[in-house]
């Protein structure tokens, strides 16, 4: 190498690479942007899916679980719960059945009170999210 490295070569390296990622920038997000319709499912949203969302976050069950990844990892990722459970009924059941005070020595679920209505939609809503496409995540069926 008799050539030396000069400011004209570093700054047209800077541009071409800048150019290149810009590029592959803007490639990137019209393939993701063409990918999404057809990950959609918009048209399963009913009003008692809405108003399980609302309860979720009326109860701020985020703040202990994970639903599709975000939220706190105290208790276990719900997007997948109606698989694990296999019916809105069971998931129902298992929110109906908490103790009272919880379990005694350790953080639980703590009982809501719900209604009828509300454990439906909240049961609505988590069979909802598990139809979701999320290119099987999380990576196995217990969260």
């Amino acid at each position: 190498m008799s050539e030396t490295f000069t400011k004209s070569m570093a700054r047209n390296i800077f541009y071409g690479g800048s150019l290149f990622f810009f590029l592959l920038f803007l490639a990137l997000t019209f393939d993701t942007e063409s990918a999404l319709p057809d990950r959609d499912n918009r048209a399963a949203i009913t009003e008692q899916v809405a108003m399980g969302k609302r309860v979720w976050e009326e109860n701020d069950c985020v703040g202990c679980h994970t639903l599709l990844g975000e939220g706190a990892y105290f208790a276990p990722e719900l997007g997948n719960v109606y698989n694990r459970f296999g019916s809105t009924d069971a998931i129902k059941a298992f929110i109906a059945s908490r103790p009272k005070d919880g379990v005694p020595g350790r953080r639980s679920m703590p009982q809501f009170n719900l209604s009828e209505e509300e454990l439906d939609a909240v049961a609505a809503f988590l069979k909802y999210t598990s139809e979701i496409n999320t290119n099987n995540w999380p990576p196995n069926i217990q969260g």
